[in-house]
């Protein structure tokens, strides 16, 4: 039954395309989170794993807050998910440079490490997506992706 459900279409009939673009990201997302949970190296959750990559990707070192609006998640739960980090050594925190009362996640040299082995972990679903979808252009996806996240995120 499940393989007869994925394809079906992402909406109702009458729906606007754009709800059922929003709707397939919601699907694949989804989807991919579950294939990449299963696959992550060093005990790391799909939450871990978002941390490492928005600190390392933005080249930053955030405060707990700063990161739990970033994945638009409540503080606590953020808290949680650096504490985890912090135990596991792939961050640590670092007092902030103009207010030392201020509590900065850096990702350490471990966290680097983890979080490039868990891209490589991805590399056979990647290969099955790629291999999957013969003739679609990646680039063009991506900054469309982008695109779309940028005017959502600017709103939120």
């Amino acid at each position: 039954m499940a393989k007869d459900s994925g394809k079906a279409d992402a909406g109702l009939p009458g729906d606007p395309a754009l709800f059922k673009v929003m709707t397939e990201i919601s699907i694949i997302a989804n989807i991919g989170n579950r294939e990449f949970e299963r696959r992550m190296p060093g005990g790391l959750t799909v939450a871990q794993f978002g941390v490492l990559n928005h600190l390392l990707r933005l080249k930053a070192q955030q405060t707990i807050g700063e990161i739990a609006d970033a994945m638009q998640v409540a503080q606590p739960t953020m808290s949680s998910t650096v504490k985890r980090l912090v135990e596991k050594g792939y961050a640590q925190f670092v007092p902030d440079p103009e207010d030392r009362r201020v509590k900065r996640v850096k990702v350490t040299r471990a966290g680097r490490t983890i979080r490039d082995k868990a891209v490589k972990a991805m590399a056979p679903e990647l290969a099955y997506l790629k291999d999957g979808t013969p003739g679609a252009d990646w680039e063009k996806i991506l900054a469309e992706l982008t695109r779309l996240r940028i005017v959502l995120d600017a709103v939120r």
